[in-house]
Parts: structure tokens; sequence; C-alpha cells
């Protein structure tokens, strides 16, 4: 079959590997259009972009499908199947109904939760057992279109956005080419339960501001969930400090109060104490590496 592969980020390169490695013809790959990136902000190509090149793929970078011929050249690859992987713009109608198949997307959360732009650190806010990969026929609504097959996996206790999107990363490349196959061998996808439907909204970094009043268990799940990206922060002063890694235990005070001096910190329930933390612009540090440079007294408060 000819495919026309649609990605951006890191999340798509194994499925683009696979299906460059199967018997499936890519006869197009498109991606968002490099960005300025770095401190000579100079334009840098998306990881999808750089590995189609490594592969010898066409790539095409429109900004969006709103130019009438953007559409006609998307439609005059003469495509089965477009396969499309967090590539990060809405796709029109005319784009979704051009390839003879449709347009099948790779989803990395156990539709209909997790729907959105930030399924991966939903799962982990959320404190979920379980999450995985949808592969769905792609339709007008955020990620509403019926579903041909899902597979999970379970998330353990200390899992990390980091650790999480490898996995499913992974798991999509295993999953896309035997979907496309028995697809066109007649697989019929499944209607959503738009009832269990859950949403994940795209994450800002003001949004992964620690707050102290929540429980301990909900900091520590919010710290793991912006792990990598983009980082738990709480502020000291006037700096803004990165929280690495830590775990919940037990301690009472006012939320956001230093218990002791190993950086125990008070939370709505419990306490939450911070064991890596990186100021702005310099290296990751221990808890104990960062108060041998910066005196924070048990009964402080932090914001």
């Amino acid at each position: 079959m000819r495919l026309i592969f649609m990605g951006t980020p890191d999340f798509a390169v194994p499925a683009l590997k696979a299906i460059g490695n199967s018997d499936h013809e890519i006869g197009a790959v498109y991606s968002q259009p490099p960005r300025p990136a770095g401190r000579g902000m100079a334009e840098k190509k998306s990881p999808v972009h750089l590995c189609a090149e490594e592969m010898g793929a066409p790539v095409f970078t429109p900004k969006n499908f709103k130019n009438q011929n953007d559409i006609t050249a998307f439609q005059g690859h003469g495509a089965d199947f477009a396969v499309v992987a967090a590539y990060g713009l809405l796709l029109p109608d005319a784009i979704l109904k051009a390839p003879r198949y449709g347009c099948i997307n790779i989803h990395a959360s156990l539709l209909p939760r997790g729907r959105g732009a930030s399924p991966i650190q939903a799962a982990i806010l959320a404190g979920d057992d379980v999450s995985g990969i949808s592969i769905m026929q792609m339709a007008k609504g955020l990620d509403t279109g019926p579903v041909f097959l899902t597979k999970s996996i379970e998330l353990s206790q200390r899992e990390t956005a980091g650790t999480l999107h490898d996995r499913l990363s992974a798991l999509a490349a295993d999953m896309i080419v035997p979907a496309l196959n028995t697809i066109t061998d007649g697989l019929k996808a499944s209607p959503q339960d738009t009832d269990k439907a859950t949403y994940a909204p795209k994450i800002s970094k003001d949004d992964s501001k620690i707050n102290w009043t929540k429980s301990a268990a909900e900091i520590d799940r919010a710290v793991r969930a912006f792990t990598p990206f983009p980082g738990a922060w709480f502020t000291l002063g006037d700096r803004r400090i990165r929280i690495l890694e830590g775990v919940a235990t037990r301690g009472r005070g006012q939320p956001g109060e230093v218990l002791d001096a190993t950086l125990t910190i008070a939370c709505g329930t419990g306490a939450y104490r911070i064991g890596r933390l990186q100021k702005e612009g310099k290296t990751p540090m221990t808890s104990e590496e960062f108060l041998r440079g910066q005196t924070i007294t048990p009964g402080s408060r932090l914001s």
C-alpha cells in the first residue's frame, strides 16, 4: 500500500521507521515546519522531518491546510492511508477524506479516556494504573473517531511522562503495521462511548506550578507528570525552582511550609520531600547540594 505519514516529535519516529521497514510504500511525509530553536535561534527541523530525510522520503511542511494548493498536493499523492502520529495541526475534511481508507491516528491513550493534546501527562496526573495506544479512524472532532485497536500497558508507581512517552512510542511502532494490514482485511472500527470521555488539554508552563494546598499524592503525580517537560516548579523569593524528583511522605503544617532541614514541604494533606531540583539556568542538583548554597529554614514558606 502507498502511505502518507504525518508526525512531528520524537514520539512519532519509531512508528515512521516501522512503516519504512515494512512492505508498504511511504509516498510522502508531512511534518510541522522548521522552527527557530537554541541560543542562535537557527531553524531546526522536527525529529520526524530528519528521520524522513534519512529514509529518503519526500517531506512536506505546510503551516496549515488553508491553502488549496497544499490540499491539492496532498490529494495528488494517491495514498491508500495517511497515518497520523502527534502531527500537531488540525486536518480539514478534504484531507481526512483524501486517502482511500482515510486518515488513521495513533493516539497515546485508551480512548475515549484522554482525548486531546496531553494524554500521557493526564494519565499520570489522574493516577491511572493503565494507559495504552489507540489506533483510530480520524473524524472532525477532537479524537472522537471510531477505534480499530487498542493495547494497554501497566504504569509503574514511579512512572514519569518521559518513561511513559518512550514506552507508548515503542508500543505504537509495534502496533501500526499489523493494524494497517488488519484494517485492509476488513477490520471494523467501534464507536467510542462519549459518556466515558475525558479530556487532556495542552499543558503550559503556568499549569505546572506546584499548588501546595493539594495532597502530597497529587503533588507527587504532578512532578512525575511534568517530567521532563514542562517541569513542575515553585518559587523561592523571585526565583523559579524546578522539582525533578521527590516522594510523598508523612508530615503536617501549613501548605508550602518547610518542615525540616531535608526539604520536606507540607501539603494540603501529608508532605512532599524534594529529592532533586534545579534552579533556572543551572544544572540539576540533590536537595543536599541545593541547601549548601541556599538557606531555607524550617518554618519558611514556599509559593
